[in-house]
């Protein structure tokens, strides 16, 4: 095993993985968590697992299923490139200082759902569920409405047996795929 000290959103992982697929350790700095875990989704070639320490309530986004209150755009991107497991919950006093919240170990295995979608842009999927997701009170028919039609929309749902009014976090990241490929056909 080599510790290779740095900052993660300067390192090369590939120079660094040498031909090699790698394991990444770390406790994420709270703040960047999403921009540090985007970098690392572009290596994901090159990544068995990463054990990461963060904060409780991202680690449960990361795990989250669809329906619940936590799954949103950052679970579907993590479980698009990983299959995460939140492991355990870090108590305040086992830092120092303590931090103002509670933080969680999570293992991100690798591959994720990705391995199976044949996805031939991912940034354009992500893109596109981003939209999905951006405003969350809303429906996917209106939260799409600068792409599609809503009668598209509202046909491509009805495919997936999915009311009018479904929202972006009722869909797993496959339904999400389908549906990116009826409302923006490659």
């Amino acid at each position: 095993m080599r510790v290779v000290p740095g900052d993660i959103l300067e390192t090369d992982l590939a120079a660094t993985a040498a031909g090699r697929r790698i394991r990444i350790y770390g406790n994420l700095p709270y703040y960047i968590t999403s921009p540090i875990l985007h970098r690392l989704f572009t290596f994901a070639d090159l990544i068995d697992e990463m054990h990461l320490v963060m904060q409780t309530e991202v680690a449960h986004r990361l795990a989250a299923k669809p329906g619940s209150k936590a799954y949103g755009y950052l679970s579907v991107a993590t479980q698009l490139y990983t299959r995460p497991e939140f492991v355990f919950e870090i108590p305040r006093g086992a830092f120092r200082p303590p931090p103002e919240v509670t933080s969680a170990l999570v293992t991100l295995h690798l591959p994720g759902e990705r391995a199976q979608l044949g996805l031939r842009d991912e940034q354009r999927f992500l893109d596109f569920v981003k939209l999905c997701f951006s405003q969350k009170r809303k429906t996917l028919v209106n939260n799409l409405r600068s792409l599609a039609k809503p009668a598209l929309v509202r046909e491509a749902l009805s495919s997936f047996a999915l009311r009018p009014d479904a929202r972006a976090e009722q869909l797993s990241v496959t339904r999400l795929v389908g549906l990116r490929r009826i409302v923006i056909p490659d």
